[in-house]
């Protein structure tokens, strides 16, 4: 079960060198301001006007002003196996995700999900077309600049959870500072609010073996916080998790979108995607379909009621507690 530790506000943390002074956000929290959107990355990035006229891609957009958080403009990629063998993954696509918005990815194995999940991460590169990630064109980076986007800019999920076995949750947490150098002090005085954000305060000093795994999936979240990133990518989340577990961490992160972080989420269950608020269909490597969520599911709600029907079996008198 959750840990109801007191959520406080966490404190900017400021730049050790002239090179990482960036427009960092905020981490959202349920009981302080919405979140800062659009942290900046350094100089070395070339900065452009993304392609408006692509920025716009039908009813799947919410209408939110300002500039997105993600413009892709036919975004292609293929793998080239051998010297005659050309696999097409992604095939073509455009479209834009605004700050904000929780979108899930949809679609089979294959369907070229993972690879535009790889491109937007920052993890692979386009064999052609243009990524913009807060108004700046990285799809043609070199890959240590990519990897300076994706320490300060995006937060990854993963599902599975992906801690190191020997570290506490305070230092699985912390761990991308470290690749920013921060300090040790810096680095634990921010980890211990992260980890106190997402309701594991009293479990900081506990390695992933003495964690549920609904644990140790909000250690991961609080590392892919650590960096106030202004967009969190999430592959199946719960996808090891069991369904009552799973309701927690779709509360989390439906209690941190609304907060004002932008999200987008890779799964394959239909009834975790209407937690989002706008779900996009991939097939055969193109996009097929982008639609909101008439009706989104309130995860929060769900386990409230799954605790009350639990109570009710037992005979017993719930006692309120939530997740989040």
């Amino acid at each position: 079960m959750a840990n109801n530790d007191s959520m406080q506000p966490v404190e900017e943390r400021q730049p050790r060198t002239a090179e990482e002074t960036t427009d960092t956000p905020s981490t959202p929290n349920r009981q302080t301001e919405p979140l800062a959107k659009g942290g900046e990355q350094s100089s070395a990035v070339t900065v452009h006007n993304p392609p408006t006229s692509h920025s716009s891609t039908g009813p799947g957009q919410t209408g939110r002003g300002g500039r997105p958080v993600i413009v892709v403009h036919n975004l292609t990629k293929v793998y080239h196996l051998g010297q005659q063998v050309n696999v097409p993954a992604l095939r073509g696509v455009s479209l834009a995700v605004y700050p904000g918005e929780f979108v899930a990815v949809m679609g089979p194995s294959g369907s070229g999900k993972s690879t535009f999940m790889n491109l937007i991460g920052c993890l692979d590169t386009p064999t052609q077309g243009e990524y913009w990630l807060n108004g700046k064109l990285v799809s043609s980076l070199s890959n240590d600049q990519l990897a300076g986007v994706r320490n300060r800019m995006i937060g990854f999920v993963f599902q599975g959870f992906n801690l190191l076995g020997r570290a506490t949750a305070l230092k699985n947490a912390a761990l991308p500072m470290v690749y920013a150098g921060y300090s040790k002090r810096e680095r634990e005085k921010r980890a211990r609010k992260i980890l106190s954000l997402v309701g594991l305060g009293n479990h900081i000093n506990h390695k992933p073996t003495e964690l549920s795994g609904g644990q140790q999936q909000r250690v991961a979240i609080a590392r892919a916080l650590i960096n106030g990133p202004s967009l969190l990518l999430a592959d199946e989340p719960t996808g090891n998790l069991d369904s009552h577990t799973g309701l927690e961490i779709m509360a989390l992160l439906q209690a941190l979108n609304e907060q004002g972080l932008t999200i987008v989420l890779v799964t394959h269950d239909l009834n975790i995607a209407r937690y989002a608020k706008r779900v996009v269909q991939f097939f055969d490597g193109r996009m097929v379909s982008d639609e909101p969520i008439k009706e989104q599911h309130s995860a929060h709600e769900e386990w409230l009621a799954l605790q009350e029907d639990q109570a009710r079996a037992q005979g017993k008198v719930m006692v309120s507690e939530v997740p989040v």
